[in-house]
């Protein structure tokens, strides 16, 4: 059989019939495994994995206002989820405030309006935010919104010292793959490094940035691509801390990843366990870091939202499974399962519930957590993690090289040359192709189709949400003490123009009232704006 003829993974890697010992000639389990929760992590971040906690249940959730969102977290919460996790609309997400014009249609529907410290308070009303661990997906405004949490759980009374949660941040992968930017990229990296340095000093237990390989995974990327691109993205944010005089292992351990787990079990499976492997190395072999925190990749991770299909979708139910057992037998440190309508609208209440018992499944009646790496040393996994490895490392070096030997500059330079974004289109053009030729197969979409689809009920989010955010927004402004909040707002500006950090500045715009499309236009005055180079 040539290698056009053999079976191929969903990212295109040849598959041989059966492997054996003679497969992984050289291989050394005491160099490449060790033990789990020991360098180089390949086994697992903890030694004894979920046998001492389990994953966080971190269901992604958001719509509407603020009071209904804060509705649907006190619902899951009830349901058993371990965390909350703020899914923004796309206005918020790009630094728009409800009522600009650019925002028209879109309030609320894709997650929940923020446009100020009352919509960060009203969505977190009666949830302690000292005892439970808050994600926040948003990049573009993220140290924005940051500030208006700070002052949210400051009128909690919880010390930020107490805080625990994850930020996005990952500007990096906006301007490769989901395109949700504001500034052009090396005035935002100046947000970022003060956001690193402002957490660790003032917020130790939170983790400001979440490397985020999800989002370039959900534009087309293979799992290599995923896995490379992702690990260069979060070295380019080492060298950056370091860059800003921080010692490695003073803040590397606040930095998390967040991947996608496809539809491939196995090769998702070889995907985490390879990137474990490769951040302990670089870590400790370039970035000199000596506290194993520093060498330990963590991650969230969220089932692929290209799996789903429209067609027949409560087969989504099952592909949703099957991603969730990988990122389990992965090892993630928290999981978001995706609801079995998410391809059709926001998930009800009910498809929201029945993801979340999915986890649950796996956690309590499948017998999976308890063992830690319970694939490790199979012949397949350990063929498939040293592979993805192996390709990876090229792609790593590939970067490095656009950037003269700087990671940091090599991600640049692959963004502003477009080599990112070409590369993903290639792999997706390259997928579609295997699927139009039969090779590879979407049930309910390429085979056993059927004529009459079932009906699913859905979310809906009508047009009197945007009108009410729009009231809202209007009314904090009418409110608040104007003088104060453009006081605050100079300061600001003022200081953009220095190299003092902008945190505190930005809290202050946050207890003064500002709102976010305020703030971005004022520094946008200062940082510019960014327009993508088109390279079709």
């Amino acid at each position: 059989m040539t290698e056009e003829e053999a079976a191929r993974s969903l990212s295109g890697l040849p598959l041989p019939e059966v492997l054996g010992p003679e497969d992984l000639a050289g291989f050394d389990p005491a160099t490449a495994l060790g033990e789990p929760g020991s360098y180089p992590f390949t086994r697992g971040a903890y030694a004894t994995m979920y046998r001492g906690r389990l994953w966080t249940m971190r269901q992604f959730a958001g719509f509407g206002t603020a009071p209904q969102t804060n509705a649907r977290y006190r619902f899951l919460l009830e349901q058993g989820q371990g965390g909350l996790s703020v899914a923004f609309d796309m206005p918020t997400l790009m630094g728009r405030d409800s009522d600009d014009p650019r925002a028209e249609g879109e309030v609320g529907r894709c997650g929940v309006a923020v446009d100020s410290l009352t919509d960060l308070e009203e969505l977190f009303a009666g949830i302690p935010l000292g005892d439970i661990t808050t994600s926040m997906t948003i990049s573009g405004p993220a140290v924005i919104v940051f500030a208006f949490f700070l002052a949210a759980t400051e009128r909690q009374g919880v010390p930020w010292e107490r805080l625990d949660g994850t930020l996005q941040t990952d500007i990096f992968k906006e301007y490769i793959a989901q395109k949700e930017w504001i500034f052009p990229p090396r005035p935002h990296l100046r947000l970022i490094g003060d956001l690193l340095v402002f957490c660790a000093e003032r917020v130790p237990r939170w983790h400001p940035i979440s490397v985020s390989g999800y989002h370039i995974r959900e534009a087309g990327a293979t799992a290599v691509q995923e896995l490379a691109y992702t690990l260069a993205d979060g070295f380019a944010y080492v060298e950056l801390g370091m860059g800003r005089g921080l010692e490695v292992d003073r803040f590397a351990p606040q930095l998390s990843f967040f991947f996608n787990a496809h539809i491939d079990l196995f090769e998702e499976i070889a995907k985490y366990r390879a990137a474990r492997r490769i951040w302990a190395r670089w870590m400790r072999e370039r970035y000199g870091a000596r506290d194993p925190a520093s060498m330990r990749l963590r991650f969230h991770t969220q089932t692929a939202g290209v799996s789903l299909t429209a067609q027949q979708p409560w087969n989504n139910v099952v592909r949703t499974a099957i991603e969730a057992l990988a990122a389990v037998l992965g090892g993630t440190q928290s999981l978001h399962t995706n609801a079995l309508d998410e391809v059709l609208a926001l998930p009800t209440e009910e498809a929201a519930k029945l993801a979340l018992r999915t986890q649950q499944i796996i956690a309590y009646e499948t017998g999976v957590p308890d063992v830690a790496d319970p694939l490790g040393g199979a012949y397949l996994i350990e063929h498939l993690t040293d592979r993805l490895e192996a390709l990876a490392e090229e792609e790593l070096a590939r970067i490095s090289a656009w950037g003269s030997g700087s990671m940091l500059e090599g991600v640049l330079a692959g963004i502003e040359r477009g080599e990112f974004q070409r590369a993903i289109a290639e792999s997706a053009w390259r997928e579609q192709e295997r699927y139009a030729a039969g090779e590879l197969v979407k049930v309910g979409v390429t085979r056993f189709v059927e004529d009459e689809e079932p009906q699913v009920p859905i979310l809906v989010i009508g047009p009197e949400v945007e009108a009410e955010q729009v009231r809202r927004v209007r009314e904090h402004r009418a409110r608040r003490d104007g003088r104060l909040a453009d006081e605050a707002l100079s300061r600001l500006v003022a200081a953009a123009r220095t190299d003092e950090n902008l945190v505190p500045l930005l809290v202050g715009c946050a207890r003064a009232g500002g709102t976010a499309g305020g703030i971005v236009e004022a520094l946008r005055g200062v940082f510019g704006s960014y327009t993508e180079t088109p390279w079709f």
